[in-house]
Parts: structure tokens; C-alpha cells; sequence
């Protein structure tokens, strides 16, 4: 007999960002009568709709004017002639991995790509368009053609609402402020989750035939972060504890322009537009370093550029840690027209209007490469062989699958949650419509969860919660960054066995139960120290230079020793690391040296 406390629902989808949404609407679109969506926010809040500057497809409807080079204005390509293509979308992003991207998984996401585009529009998501009436587009980084599908610079909000709008027409069940505490997983079958409804503090065992993550990233264990408040990496670390092992944990992308001091991003689109970086002399410097790609280099090349600039003394104002944004040239209308959210937050957060200002700016802890790893469905495998979690799927931010191996190239990662939402939701249809079941749960997980939160509340210690997080992004800020070494990575994984055993000793100061932000911040802080020795554990093991992972003790690419993924299993004392080989087609891509 279930217990009072017990929910039940054929899926559970946990987040509501494009993975979770597509992944829901999809499944009830094929026949799941009982699908359920968890958001530890109101779900249009989620991170998926901070996204800005566009989705990837290589549709082909914009061209560089002729005569102009890749830097020039675009212009409507004639419909017929081929402007871009599928294999130089899969080229360039196993380019911008640093071939450490999954080829297979690559080329079906890019093949996916304009399908998923072309149902965003028949949703009737509101794109930017041509004066032909086809779907605008823009160049962003690391593509050798303008692939960008945007809406100004609100793409991911508007493509955010057209899903949900979607979801709910098709009858998903969203629990609104409710947050996932622990996975259930019974000899490799996953039962159901434990969660927490956040206005009451009640805590409920959640059963189900299928549960699909779509928690989105972890940006939020640095101290400088274009990521939400809510980005704590919660469900790779509920996975982690669960017995799911990550992949490719240590590789964060740092985005090149976050708001100076705050992180809050400034669009790609921004340079995509045409926008410059210049140093405190006014000098454009990516020419030094990227000649044939400039500002539109991948977002790792240019992240490390310009912290070189700051590290050799050219950086600007007052501690000589910032960089400039300079977008004056584009002139007032383009920007009011295609960046007007971006000129907005610098105003309203740095006092300065891109439109006769220069914007100070500096790399930004932006985005999670690892995850849990699973296949191209959503599956959830837990090892390198393959073998599946029964009834575990994962997709966008906190998944693995892996398609954008050592660094993602912009645009990519709306088009991953989707592509792979969409998927999963097929998936997890197909499974249940064909007989899955419903396993019995052994013991009581909400009640081991009620007394997890107890003990934050009965603890005689007297560490404070938000010291230990603090303490933990400056470490992994100073430690763990754009460049890193084996002394400093040893210095951070101290760091935090020093604060897991400190937080063995925290307690929270609200002991009652409706809307407890303390609890929360106690769990999303336990979470974050879970799976911040899991980066820096791969980042002092991996002695090579790749993508976003840049060794200053162990300068350049080694693939003789380090062409595979990072695979970390959780030991009573710490990870354990083991790895799986990278899926290439060594006929048609093969590795080779990355320039831009």
C-alpha cells in the first residue's frame, strides 16, 4: 500500500528548460497520459530562456555580401543556393570540441537541427526575419557560416514560452517551486525521485516508470558566472550520489564577454553583429591570436586571449581585470533592433550604453560540457560500456551525450536541448507505451530526505552555509579557471575536502517550513561541493591542453594519451576516475590540428 506522502506519475520529468519541456510535450504528444514536470522555479523562469543570441541550423538563408570577406554585412541568400551546408555544421562544431565530441551524436544533431527550427516556427515561435519572410540569421563563433536562427536577442525566452505553451496544450502536469532532493535508483532501475514542495516544506516520494533529467548546468560553483541563481548543478550531483556516474566534468566553458565584476552575459550576438574586443590601449587583439576568425573565434580561444591581455597588463579599469565590448560602430538603430536586451543590462548594471560607450567585460564561468552521460535518446548509461540506468534519461545542460566535447561553439547548446529533449520524449514514449513498469521502492527515501533537513536544522555546529559556497567559488575561481595547473588544482581539491568537512558542521538558522531558503541554499551548497571535486579531480588528472581545459604546466594537445572521456564514479573517498573512447569516424574527420 503507498504511503500518504507518496506521488506517483508514469514519467517525472525534473526542470523545465527546453530539455524537460520538449522532452514532457513529446511524450504526451505520443501517447503518455501522465506526465509530470518538477521546476524548483516557475518554469518560465528557467535558464534555457536567459539564452540570447540564437539557435543553430544550417538552413543557408544568409550570406556574406559579396566582395565584403567573412567580416562584411550579410544579405539574403537566393533561395536553391546552397550558403551553408550539414557537413560544415558537423565540421566545425568536431572542430570547436577540440575532437573530443562524439562524431556520431554530432552529425545527428545537426541533421536534426533545421527540423527542429522548422517546428519551433510551425509552433509559431516569433523569429527575426528576412524581408522575404524566411527565418533571419547571424554569424556567432566558431561557425564558418551565419547559422544563427535568432528572435533580437531574446531567443531563448521566446523559444521557451512556444514549448511551454505546447506542453500545457497537450495536458503535462507542471509542479511549480517544487526541488528534486534524491534519484531512486534499485538495482540499476530507476523508481521515482524525492522532492520537496517549497511553499509547504512537505517532502514527498515521487514514483514513476520513467524519469528524465533536464536540470540544466553547474556555473554557479564560480564566483564570476553568467549562470542563474538556480544553475547549482543539482541534478548531476543527485545522480552522482545516486550511483550514476559524469562525464567529462572538468571541461566549463568561460564565456568571453560577461558583464565586468557581474558575469550577467553580453550575447555573442553582440560580435555576431559585428562588435568588437579591444584592451585598454583600444587595440583589437584578437588579431594576435585568432587572425582569420578575430572576434568570432570559438569561445574558448577567445576567453583565454583576453584573460592574457589582463594577465600581461593590458587589461582596463580600476584593478586591470576588465576588457572592452566595443559596439559603437554598429550604430544605434542595429542595436536597438537586434540587441536591445544586451544594451539594456549594461546600462542598468554598468552604467554604460553600448551605443557611445565601450562595455568593460571579462571572461565568465558560462557552461557545463560534462554531465551524465548517455546516449543519443536520453538514455542514461551507467558505464563505458553502455549499460543502461532502466528508466533514467537526461538531456540539455546537465546531460553528456557528448556533442560538444572539450567546448561548445555558441548556438549549439539551445539546439542540444532541443534536438535531445525532443528525443528523449520519444524515447521515454516508446518505452512506456511498451509495457514498462512501475518497481515497488524499497524503504522510505522521503523520510531518510525529511531527516537530511533536520540535521541542517538540529546541527550544533556553527558554520555557515554561505561561507563554505563562497569560499568554494573563490577557490574554484582562482584555481580551476581559464588556466589552470597542477599546483593550483591540488590547492582547490584541499580546498574543498577542507569545506565537505566543514559543512559536516553547518547548520541553518530557519528552522520553519514554508518557503525555507535556507534549507535550500544548505542543499544546493551540499550539491555544489559534491561534484566540484569531480572538475577539479579530471582537471588535475588530464595533463593536456584541450578546448575549454587549458594546462599552463602541460601546454598542448595530447592525443596520444588523452583522446577519450573523463568517466568519475563516487567512492567513500572521492571519485574515482576511468575512461571511455570518443566516437570518431577516422575516415572522414579525423583529428588534426585545431587553428583558427
Amino acid at each position: 500500500m503507498s504511503q500518504p506522502d507518496t506521488l506517483t506519475h508514469d514519467v517525472i520529468v525534473v526542470g523545465a528548460g527546453l530539455a524537460g519541456t520538449w522532452a514532457a510535450m513529446i511524450a504526451s504528444q505520443q501517447g503518455v497520459k501522465d506526465v509530470a514536470v518538477l521546476s524548483k522555479i516557475h518554469p518560465l523562469r528557467s535558464h534555457s530562456g536567459a539564452a540570447q543570441g540564437g539557435i543553430a541550423a544550417a538552413l543557408g538563408n544568409t550570406r556574406p555580401t559579396p566582395n565584403t570577406g567573412a567580416e562584411g554585412p550579410l544579405e539574403p541568400a537566393p533561395e536553391g543556393e546552397p550558403a551553408d551546408s550539414l557537413d560544415s555544421h558537423v565540421f566545425d562544431t568536431i572542430k570547436g570540441s577540440d575532437w573530443l565530441g562524439d562524431q556520431d551524436a554530432i552529425e545527428i544533431m545537426i541533421k536534426d537541427a533545421p527540423q527542429v527550427v522548422y517546428e519551433y516556427e510551425h509552433m509559431g515561435c516569433v523569429f527575426s526575419r528576412l524581408p522575404d519572410g524566411r527565418i533571419a540569421q547571424r554569424r556567432f563563433g566558431g561557425h564558418s557560416a551565419p547559422r544563427a536562427c535568432y528572435a533580437a536577442d531574446w531567443t531563448g525566452h521566446v523559444l521557451l514560452h512556444t514549448v511551454h505553451e505546447q506542453a500545457l496544450r497537450h495536458g503535462v502536469k507542471f509542479y511549480s517551486e517544487w526541488y528534486c532532493m534524491d534519484l531512486i535508483v534499485e538495482d540499476n532501475v530507476c523508481r521515482g525521485v524525492v522532492a520537496m514542495n517549497i511553499l509547504t516544506g512537505e517532502i514527498h516520494t515521487m514514483r514513476a516508470k520513467a524519469v528524465m533529467f533536464g536540470t540544466g548546468g553547474y556555473g554557479r560553483a564560480y564566483k564570476i558566472t553568467s549562470n542563474a541563481y538556480a544553475n547549482t548543478g543539482d541534478g548531476v550531483a543527485i545522480a552522482y550520489n545516486a550511483g550514476v556516474p559524469l562525464l567529462d566534468m572538468e571541461f566549463v566553458q568561460f564565456h568571453p564577454t560577461g558583464l565586468y565584476k557581474h558575469g550577467i552575459l553580453m550575447s555573442e550576438a553582440c560580435r555576431g553583429e559585428g562588435g568588437y574586443l579591444v584592451n585598454s590601449t583600444g587595440e583589437r587583439f584578437m588579431e594576435r591570436y585568432a587572425k582569420s576568425k578575430m572576434e568570432l573565434a570559438p569561445r574558448d580561444l577567445v576567453s583565454r586571449s583576453e584573460q592574457q591581455e589582463i594577465n600581461e597588463g593590458r587589461g582596463g579599469e580600476a584593478d586591470h581585470d576588465a576588457i572592452y565590448l566595443d559596439l559603437r560602430h554598429l550604430g544605434r538603430e542595429k542595436i536597438l533592433a537586434r540587441l536591445p536586451q544586451v544594451r539594456e543590462l549594461a546600462i542598468d548594471f554598468v552604467g554604460t550604453d553600448p551605443i557611445d560607450q565601450l562595455v568593460p567585460i571579462q571572461p565568465t564561468a558560462h557552461y557545463s560540457m560534462g554531465g551524465i552521460p548517455c546516449d543519443v535518446n536520453g538514455q542514461v548509461i551507467a558505464d563505458a560500456q553502455g549499460t543502461p540506468v532502466v528508466g533514467f534519461y537526461a538531456a540539455g545542460e546537465c546531460a553528456c551525450i557528448s556533442v560538444h566535447g572539450a567546448n561548445r561553439l555558441g548556438t549549439n547548446s539551445l539546439l542540444d536541448a532541443s534536438v535531445f529533449g525532443r528525443r528523449a520524449g520519444y524515447a521515454i514514449a516508446e518505452f512506456i507505451t511498451g509495457g514498462a513498469k512501475l518497481y515497488p521502492i524499497g524503504g522510505d527515501p522521503a523520510d531518510r530526505n525529511r531527516r537530511r533537513v533536520q540535521g541542517f536544522m538540529t546541527n550544533p555546529g556553527k558554520e555557515s552555509v554561505e561561507k563554505i559556497a563562497q569560499e568554494l567559488k573563490t577557490t574554484m575561481t582562482n584555481n580551476c579557471g581559464v588556466f589552470r595547473d597542477g599546483e593550483r588544482l591540488r590547492i582547490a581539491l584541499s580546498d574543498i575536502k577542507r569545506l565537505q568537512e566543514r559543512f559536516t558542521h553547518a547548520r541553518v538558522m530557519d528552522t520553519s517550513s514554508r518557503f525555507n531558503t535556507d534549507v535550500l541554499a544548505a542543499l544546493e551548497t551540499e550539491h555544489l561541493l559534491d561534484f566540484s571535486e569531480v572538475i577539479v579531480a579530471g582537471a588535475l588528472a588530464r595533463t593536456e591542453c584541450r578546448g575549454a581545459h587549458w594546462r599552463t604546466d602541460h601546454l598542448g594537445r595530447d592525443d596520444k594519451n588523452w583522446l577519450k572521456h573523463t568517466m568519475a564514479h563516487k567512492r567513500s573517498s572521492g571519485p574515482e576516475l576511468s575512461f571511455k573512447s570518443v566516437n570518431i569516424n577516422y575516415e572522414k574527420y579525423p583529428p588534426q590540428e585545431r587553428k583558427y
